[in-house]
């Protein structure tokens, strides 16, 4: 372990003179040699260092959500080349290269504050054995090797021996009991944020070499600082404990606010949202703004979570912009589960019920039955009740019968009452 960080003791000298900087402000407040003072200091170590990763851990979701957009296309190796993994894995790691996302890409915090942290061991480290590092001088060496937590010296560890716990002025129970109860904590805390991460803000809809990456590292990270924190001294302790307390308050405001698409987050959060937009019939944060925009520009790519969401807004008349805003609308389409967008039809006219075959005989009997009872006067032809002064000659020509039509060709035309019967002979024009 020395030999490593060794490695980093080209970092020593900033993070020496971080601690110095804080101490020397805690100091005045709780005294110089107090646990307090340097504890404090290691604490705000790690907070300044967690602030200065915020673009990193930025950066690292939008790894992790340009990882969920490649879900359906991983979903169809997978069912492609579900009977020879290998060429699975070839196709998967193509995949990645070309749209540019690595699946490691939630590690990329732990690599970036790893200097820091074998940085600070080798400087308590060299508080333990007595010898001065960076900017920290006998004094302020003294100083330390004289500051306790909970009874518990910084530089101590949970493998030293009684002698050299009392050298640095404890008992070897003190130290111990404080060792464990911290290493428990950090296991504990880290669990908790990986299991955080699987279970609420994971998208469970397709299965990916990455879950099961961090499926192991749930269990694999917990154990692993279980067995190195037994050889950790407490000041490292408090560093780690602090980070994983910070990773897990950040981590839970993530999922709050931002939840992966397609995880049960994402499923607490639209439910969240639908009440707060509806109420207010508007977004009225960019945060919002930016969901509803991911969401609408998704079409009918969105998954089951996010039809659910636009269609509550559609029954209570609104309707998402593209731009992320919300406004009334009298829009009644409805997404279905596949994607499609219907709307419901306005309402037909109701038909009559069609009759049998004894009801149109019974009613064509009746309107006979009435036809021959009707008097006779109805069947003539009704007149006009002025009559013309005009003289019948003084009609226009037009008013003549017409001619019947001709019979078409090839066939008889019946014969009327006085004719003879078959074809007659056309009458030839009259002369003048």
């Amino acid at each position: 372990m020395d030999t490593i960080a060794s490695l980093f003791s080209f970092i020593t000298t900033p993070v020496s003179w971080v601690i110095v900087q804080f101490h020397s402000v805690y100091g005045k407040v709780f005294g110089p040699d107090t646990g307090w003072a340097w504890g404090l200091s290691i604490v705000s170590l790690v907070i300044l260092i967690r602030i200065c990763l915020i673009p990193l851990f930025v950066k690292q979701i939008k790894a992790t959500r340009a990882m969920q957009t490649l879900q359906p296309e991983m979903k169809k190796i997978q069912e492609r080349y579900k009977n020879d993994k290998q060429r699975q894995s070839e196709e998967m790691m193509k995949l990645y290269k070309e749209s540019g996302t690595n699946p490691l890409s939630s590690c990329l915090p732990i690599l970036a504050q790893s200097p820091f942290f074998f940085a600070l061991y080798h400087v308590l480290n060299g508080i333990a054995t007595g010898s001065t590092i960076g900017v920290i001088n006998d004094s302020l060496l003294a100083s330390a090797r004289k500051a306790h937590i909970f009874g518990a010296p910084l530089a101590a560890k949970f493998t030293d021996s009684s002698s050299k716990v009392e050298a640095l002025g404890a008992t070897l129970t003190d130290v111990r009991v404080v060792t464990a109860i911290m290493i428990v904590m950090m296991s504990a805390s880290q669990f908790y944020t990986q299991r955080q991460l699987m279970t609420k803000n994971v998208d469970t809809t397709v299965k990916t070499p990455f879950m099961q990456q961090q499926k192991m590292l749930m269990y694999v990270f917990p154990v692993m600082f279980a067995i190195f924190g037994i050889n950790f001294p407490v000041g490292v302790l408090v560093y780690w404990l602090t980070t994983n307390v910070w990773t897990m308050g950040q981590q839970m405001y993530v999922i709050h606010n931002n939840p992966t698409p397609g995880s049960k987050a994402q499923a607490a959060y639209l439910e969240r949202l639908t009440k707060h937009v509806t109420h207010h019939e508007k977004t009225r944060s960019r945060g919002e703004r930016a969901i509803v925009k991911a969401i609408v520009s998704k079409g009918r790519d969105r998954n089951e979570f996010e039809r659910k969401f636009i269609n509550s807004l559609t029954k209570v008349g609104l309707v998402a912009q593209p731009d992320g805003t919300v406004v009334k609308g009298e829009s009644t389409a409805v997404e279905s589960e596949d994607g499609t967008t219907t709307t419901p039809a306005t309402p037909r006219r109701q038909q009559p019920k069609r009759q049998t075959k004894a009801q149109r005989q019974s009613a064509a009997k009746a309107a006979d039955d009435s036809a021959e009872n009707a008097p006779d006067d109805a069947d003539e032809p009704k007149t006009s009740l002025t009559k013309s002064d005009e003289p019948e000659d003084a009609k226009p020509a037009t008013a003549a019968k017409k001619p019947a039509p001709k019979p078409a060709g090839g066939t008889r035309s019946k014969a009327q009452s006085g004719q003879r019967k078959g074809p007659q002979r056309p009458k030839s024009p009259s002369k003048k």
